[in-house]
């Protein structure tokens, strides 16, 4: 009958509150799946539309763009562990043992990574995450509070760089690597940016 609604133009059920919740959520989940699978560059506003079943218009109307879509989807949380029941001489091992199982088990953190090299968006996402979650480690452990900044960047340095080389990249010398010889490369280098005297 024409006086019956259409399943295209019959208004969604529920408060809108709800609906845009709900929407937002679809969105950002499609967004981080498209972003970890495609990457920054390829991935589309329209794609991410798509898989979430949403007009484009609407990504735009709550994100803005495709950077703004991208800083919301990457709220990463690195669960940065308590190092204060870990022996002094050990936190290295600790922080290389927790980033290893991070990468290894999350896409998008390494979405996060391949993005932050060739994107300001990306490596301003990059840049929060070093200093919201991984300076305040370094801040616990460090022997002088005016290095933390310096010593936290060495860290973060070396830790981004085997995962560059080894999820990224896949240098196969990187790759190769298992976790016991990681952690014995790694872990004293580490260990020396965090509690080691100045040289």
């Amino acid at each position: 009958m024409t006086g019956t609604p259409s399943r295209s133009t019959a208004p969604a059920s529920g408060p809108p509150t709800r609906r845009s919740d709900a929407s937002r959520s679809a969105i950002l989940a499609a967004a981080r799946e498209r972003f970890a699978t495609d990457g920054y560059e390829r991935a589309t506003i329209r794609a991410i539309a798509r898989d979430a079943r949403i007009d484009p218009s609407m990504v735009m109307r709550y994100f803005g763009n495709k950077d703004g879509l991208f800083a919301a989807a990457v709220t990463l949380d690195l669960r940065m562990p308590d190092l204060s029941g870990v022996p002094r001489d050990e936190v290295g091992d600790a922080l290389v043992g927790h980033f290893l199982t991070l990468w290894e088990a999350n896409e998008e953190l390494t979405a996060v990574l391949r993005v932050g090299v060739t994107n300001k968006a990306g490596a301003e996402r990059l840049q929060g995450i070093f200093r919201e979650q991984v300076v305040p480690v370094a801040q616990r452990v460090c022997p002088d509070p005016e290095q933390v900044w310096t010593r936290a960047g060495l860290c973060a340095a070396q830790l981004l760089g085997l995962a560059l080389t080894r999820y990224v990249l896949r240098l196969p010398p990187v790759v190769e690597l298992d976790r016991s010889e990681i952690l014995a490369w790694l872990g004293p280098a580490v260990q020396r940016y965090l509690t080691a005297p100045s040289p």
